[in-house]
């Protein structure tokens, strides 16, 4: 599992905030929050596509070290980093709200479970980069 196959679990993962982040950046009009008949509240709605922009900044920032991975370390660090703690708010909402739907389970254990492991796997890679 070296710098290559981390290059691309990297870019196939990005393309998730990407792509959602996108989808986001609709407010309470993305199809997921317009199917299940959220109330069009302007706060609300700010806030979703705020954080829809600030889910697309994070998969930017990881296609943008794609090609330098293993010297990238310390953004590479924040960017999951920050991932993991949006895990933790989806464990704090599942303990106080209730369980979403399925996928948002498995994006949880993705991020609170990948993240570290994305983590160290990268510094694996930079370890060996610099022998």
């Amino acid at each position: 599992m070296g710098r290559r196959a981390l290059q691309i679990a990297t870019a196939l993962l990005a393309l998730v905030p990407i792509l959602t982040g996108i989808i986001t950046m609709f407010g309470v009009s993305d199809p997921l929050y317009a199917s299940s008949g959220v109330p069009t509240l302007p706060v609300l709605d700010s806030n979703l596509r705020f954080f829809g922009g600030v889910w697309l900044g994070l998969g930017l920032a990881l296609i943008w070290l794609v090609p330098r991975i293993e010297s990238e370390g310390v953004l590479f660090r924040v960017v999951w980093g920050g991932i993991f703690l949006g895990g933790i708010g989806r464990l704090l909402s599942m303990l106080m709200v209730g369980l979403p739907p399925l996928p948002f389970v498995g994006f949880t254990a993705l991020e609170v479970i990948g993240a570290p492991l994305f983590v160290y796997w990268q510094h694996l890679v930079a370890k060996a980069g610099r022998k």
